[in-house]
Order: C-alpha cells, then sequence, then structure tokens
C-alpha cells in the first residue's frame, strides 16, 4: 500500500509571486494617476 500525500492549498512561492504582481500593478496604477496628470485632467473637467 502506497500512501501519496496530496498538496492541498496554496504553496509560499505561489504567494509571493502573486504579492509581487499586485505590488507592480499597484506601483504602475499609482503613477500613472499621480504622474499621468489624471486628476488635472478631472479638476479642468468641472
Amino acid at each position: 500500500m502506497q500512501i501519496c500525500k496530496k498538496n492541498e492549498g496554496i504553496t509560499l512561492v505561489a504567494l509571493i509571486i502573486t504579492i509581487i504582481i499586485l505590488l507592480i500593478l499597484a506601483g504602475v496604477s499609482l503613477s500613472f494617476v499621480f504622474n499621468g496628470g489624471i486628476l488635472d485632467k478631472s479638476q479642468q473637467a468641472q
């Protein structure tokens, strides 16, 4: 009889990769909002 242990759930590597991707997306979106002039354009549109 052979016992196989299943790895269920998320692994540490997948968690770290997900956090890195979310940090990159947050940095890009924040730089686009502040340096892209979206706030200035919205104030001019008023």
